[in-house]
């Protein structure tokens, strides 16, 4: 299947992947281990989208499922992260953002079909919704230095973060913060 090519002019989405408190909590399952420098590159990138006025979306994760408790605080917008008006909100019940109706209207009908991912959940909501999205035809990419991951069981951080985004490559452009933001 061949990817809808984006307009040379068209300014990408910014869809900021599952910025919830639930993965900065010390020993909860979720938590991302990178999360400082992750938080500060993603913080640069959304400045820099909301000073142009270009495109931002939200994606929230409300699972059902036994490990996550969609009334807790913890699934709320880490505090600097909320949307703000004239941005877009989507929640998502599975790992991948295409698991929101909304989203995928949104992807399908309206929006653009070249988006750039940043955020938690590298090993879950960011590979999915990149394979997902490849498959119905959208070219996604992802800034390697903006997204985190949480800690495999026996494997360091750092080679973890690297298999990961290797095999994202299969499916979306990987690039660098400095393509998307002076450093």
């Amino acid at each position: 299947m061949s990817m809808r090519e984006p307009s040379p002019f068209a300014i990408p989405l910014l869809v900021c992947m599952d910025m919830q408190q639930e993965h900065l909590v010390p020993g909860r399952r979720h938590e991302m281990v990178d999360h400082q420098e992750v938080l500060s590159n993603c913080r640069r990138v959304l400045d820099h989208w909301r000073n142009q006025s270009w495109p931002v979306a939200h994606v929230k994760r409300v699972a059902h499922a036994a490990w996550f408790n969609p009334a807790s605080s913890l699934t709320e917008w880490l505090p600097d992260w909320r949307p703000r008006p004239g941005e877009f909100a989507f929640e998502h019940p599975l790992p991948s953002a295409f698991s929101s109706n909304r989203f995928n209207e949104y992807f399908a009908h309206v929006g653009p079909s070249d988006a750039l991912l940043i955020g938690f959940s590298l090993e879950d909501a960011i590979l999915s919704t990149v394979v997902e999205g490849y498959h119905r035809g959208h070219s996604l990419r992802v800034i390697a230095d903006a997204v985190a991951c949480g800690q495999a069981p026996k494997c360091d951080r750092g080679s973890f973060k690297e298999v990961l985004l290797h095999l994202l490559r299969n499916y979306a452009v990987v690039e660098s913060l400095k393509k998307h933001v002076a450093t």
